[in-house]
């Protein structure tokens, strides 16, 4: 009976998977707010109602893919933005994270780009729910890069709403550099070197800014 069991979850698991990976294939073409029920069922070969057994609604489908596409990343971020313990040296700490951001960042691109690109889309989209989901996710990548940045010396002295900010400025250019990275992921290997470096000027700014906040 637990072996059965086991089968019709791992089923389940298995054609739910498949209708995120069909909604995320259709969605490279078009917004959520205009994708059919019926059409993610048909790419997946089932009918219409054994949508229901895993999803509420298109909305519903669209926070799973949220969450699939960002869940993943909170240990990856903290992990980029935590203090470079080998350095003393300020700006040699601000390199090196920025370093680690802008490469993790490439990465991410390269390795899920229809994510990305549901993301860039729906961030501003007609589904609130899916909206309310990414900004969730969005906050929460805030506080969890808020709490690595308060460790750092240069931290002293700093308000909770000035870390908050400054977090913020980070995470929004984080997803700006995605963009840029989407944009050029078929361009010469020259202008992905160009966004790379532009990317890292920009954070490279906000790390000057940050040092100089309490003068």
């Amino acid at each position: 009976m637990s072996h059965t069991l086991g089968v019709r979850q791992a089923q389940k698991q298995k054609t739910r998977q498949a209708l995120l990976s069909a909604a995320l294939g259709l969605l490279e073409e078009q917004s959520l707010s205009s994708l059919g029920l019926r059409e993610v069922t048909r790419a997946v070969g089932v009918a219409p109602t054994a949508f229901y057994r895993h999803f509420r609604s298109i909305a519903d489908l669209g926070v799973a893919l949220v969450d699939e596409a960002l869940g993943s990343l909170h240990p990856m971020i903290r992990t980029t933005v935590s203090t470079a313990a080998d350095s003393a040296d300020q700006a040699a700490r601000a390199d090196q994270r920025i370093e680690r951001a802008v490469e993790l960042i490439a990465r991410h691109v390269d390795a899920h780009p229809a994510h990305v690109r549901f993301l860039a889309r729906e961030r501003h989209g007609g589904v609130q729910p899916v909206r309310e989901a990414i900004r969730g996710q969005l906050a929460r990548f805030a506080g969890e890069v808020k709490t690595e940045l308060a460790k750092d010396p240069e931290s002293a002295g700093w308000s909770d709403a000035d870390l908050e900010a400054l977090a913020a400025l980070y995470v929004d250019q984080m997803l700006i550099t995605a963009s840029l990275f989407l944009e050029a992921q078929d361009a010469p290997h020259e202008e992905r070197e160009r966004v790379a470096e532009v990317a890292a000027s920009r954070l490279r700014l906000i790390s000057i800014g940050r040092r100089h906040w309490l003068d």
